[in-house]
């Protein structure tokens, strides 16, 4: 979902399956029911988004233009995003900037909600019709894959004015088909662990303690914290399964392989996850919690002493002004049982695309090339402006990404988000990340509960597989 804002209409991590509350099977009558009710809405995106494009006439293509939106708006550079606080704010500061330099550049910023962006493409894609639709818009990475499969032809090719030095590797491995580049990468969901110095020591660590932790390490820590301040280590949401995913990203694993086919029963990095997530349930230093709001609360509230997922909850932590100078910032824990496993993950982030059939695609590309493709002011601003943490390699020599934060005792935790970021392993997302998570999530509950692990994720393994059946 670009960055996770700290606002509940923008956390799109918070729950992948809203708030739907999974139960477990209960013999194979239910099992049937949910198998049919999963294959029933893939059918269903499959109908909206698995189609390739047609019906559009050629001349329209040939042009790069659509003539009715050319009629209506003219010169006018449309470009759509969501969230006004963060990737909305992002583009209207990108716009002033441009603006210097070309002053005439008409440019309009329309937010919309991500799922109607998502239904808005979806549509207009696979009819051929582009009445409407903006010249820019942006994609999460997770679905980015899906688009450029299914409507490769409808994305700019942006090669030329994208580095492919310039960005986070694992950022390039998203929005590339064929060879060839379609986005430009915004931001980082860069994971790290938020901890609670004043907690950790009481209980008779240290920050050293913290540096290069593994998930060993973490929970043992947990239990003390538990044991000598009476605080849980961590907030868990069963319906919300992420650090599963950052685990597994963390070992350069995902839950489909390169070839984009789906990968539960024989995926190691994914069963060394389970077993650390069913540890962390188990230690008895975990706080569960259901959605956005009583995540936030639970450690604005002092009620658990470290938060580990994306850079974006930076902003959240600090609301809580009354513990100013009591967090630090360390890497995501590592997975000991896996030799891949890097302390080093990610969460969320999206990219720029350029729709090329619809308007005028080189100013579309110009504007995407002087501020999102190259610009190191605007990342620096928008640093101090949205706490963007940019995936833009020389964003780390900024002179905001330099400078400490009060709230975290002085640490310099843009220059450690932006090194992180470059550590972050390169996966394929594949198409179906969020249809897969859907059914895992039930997996994995299963599992807790005392269900075979093997036999469990080879039966997933087969319902995955049917659900994403092209």
């Amino acid at each position: 979902m670009n960055k996770f804002s700290p606002k509940e209409n923008r956390q799109y991590h918070a729950t992948i399956t809203s708030e739907k509350q999974r139960t477990p099977k209960k013999g194979e009558e239910e099992n049937e029911m949910k198998l049919k009710k999963v294959f029933a809405c893939m059918m269903a995106a499959t109908m909206l988004f698995g189609l390739t494009a047609c019906g559009g006439s050629e001349d329209k293509k040939e042009s790069g233009k659509n003539d009715t939106k050319q009629e209506a708006k003219d010169d006018t550079l449309t470009i759509w995003a969501w969230d006004e606080a963060f990737n909305i704010k992002a583009a209207n500061v990108a716009k002033e900037m441009y603006a210097e330099k070309n002053p005439d550049a008409k440019i309009e910023i329309v937010t919309m909600a991500q799922d109607d962006i998502v239904t808005k493409l979806n549509t207009s894609l696979s009819s051929g019709s582009y009445d409407g639709l903006p010249e820019i818009v942006l994609i999460e990475d997770y679905k980015a894959q899906g688009y450029l499969t299914s409507y490769q032809d409808e994305f700019a090719d942006l090669s030329d004015i994208v580095s492919e030095d310039a960005f986070a590797e694992y950022k390039m491995a998203v929005n590339k088909a064929d060879g060839k580049i379609y986005s430009v990468p915004f931001d980082s969901g860069v994971a790290a662990t938020f901890y609670r110095k004043d907690l950790i020591e009481q209980a008779g660590y240290t920050e050293a303690d913290m540096a290069n932790i593994t998930w060993d390490k973490y929970i043992e820590i947990g239990k003390a914290v538990k044991e000598k301040c009476g605080v849980d280590m961590c907030t868990l949401d069963p319906s919300d399964i992420g650090q599963i995913r950052m685990m597994m990203q963390s070992a350069g694993a995902w839950y489909s392989g390169e070839d984009g086919k789906v990968t539960l029963a024989d995926n190691q990095a994914l069963k060394d996850a389970i077993n650390v997530y069913k540890e962390l349930v188990e230690s008895g230093c975990t706080k569960q919690i259901s959605g956005w709001d009583s995540f936030v609360g639970a450690f604005n509230n002092g009620e658990v002493a470290s938060v580990v997922t994306g850079c974006w909850i930076a902003p959240s932590i600090q609301k809580a002004e009354d513990q100013s100078g009591k967090w630090g910032v360390a890497p995501f824990p590592k997975m000991d049982e896996n030799d891949k496993s890097v302390n080093a993950s990610s969460i969320g982030g999206g990219g720029w695309y350029v729709l090329k059939n619809v308007g005028d695609t080189e100013l579309a590309k110009d504007f995407l090339k002087e501020t999102f493709a190259t610009n190191v002011d605007l990342m620096n601003q928008l640093a101090t402006d949205i706490t963007l943490v940019s995936t833009m390699n020389a964003a780390a020599e900024a002179e905001n990404y330099k400078t400490g934060s009060e709230f975290f005792g002085g640490q310099e935790i843009f220059a450690d988000f932006a090194k992180w970021t470059a550590e972050v392993p390169s996966v394929n997302y594949g198409m179906n990340t969020y249809a897969i998570e859907d059914l895992m999530t039930e997996a994995l509950q299963a599992i807790i509960n005392g269900a075979d692990m093997d036999s469990t994720l080879a039966d997933y393994q087969a319902q995955a597989e049917a659900a994403t059946a092209q």
